[in-house]
């Protein structure tokens, strides 16, 4: 069995090598342009990814970044998080969420939010497991 970690994905190669995962749940991404949006939303906004990774093989990813509202203070919200089908049910997502929880309490964030799909039943159990709660709505509107 290979050693698991989880790490930031930084460099070009590191982010790339997350992509294949990440279409999974972003399929509209284009691989050229991955890398690039990337940087932007890190130099931007503070976006992080990082990737459970069992060897070489990238098992889990997410997107984050930590922001302060009014509504409710300083939160990590997940912008993305993804396990590969592959591996699900491996304890990958576990492990995931288990990090971005302590990277919450090491950053002082009062919560941890996503957004998450309507169509993503699946998901919505493994969110419900983690004692996560919907807490709203969320309206959008194409422009």
């Amino acid at each position: 069995m290979e050693p698991v970690e989880i790490k930031e994905m930084i460099s070009d190669p590191e982010v790339l090598a997350t992509f294949d995962v990440m279409k999974q749940l972003r399929s509209h991404l284009k691989e050229g342009e991955y890398p690039e949006m990337v940087r932007r939303m890190r130099a931007s906004e503070g976006y992080r990814l990082v990737a459970v990774l069992e060897g070489e093989k990238v098992r889990c990813v997410a997107g984050f970044r930590v922001r302060e509202l009014l509504a409710y203070g300083k939160i990590l919200y997940v912008d993305d998080l993804v396990t590969d089908e592959e591996s699900r049910s491996g304890s990958h997502g576990r492990r995931m969420m288990d990090w971005l929880v302590g990277e919450a309490e090491r950053s002082g964030c009062a919560k941890l939010q996503l957004d998450s799909g309507v169509q993503r039943h699946r998901a919505h159990g493994f969110y419900f497991r983690e004692d996560m709660k919907i807490t709203s709505y969320h309206f959008s509107k194409d422009l």
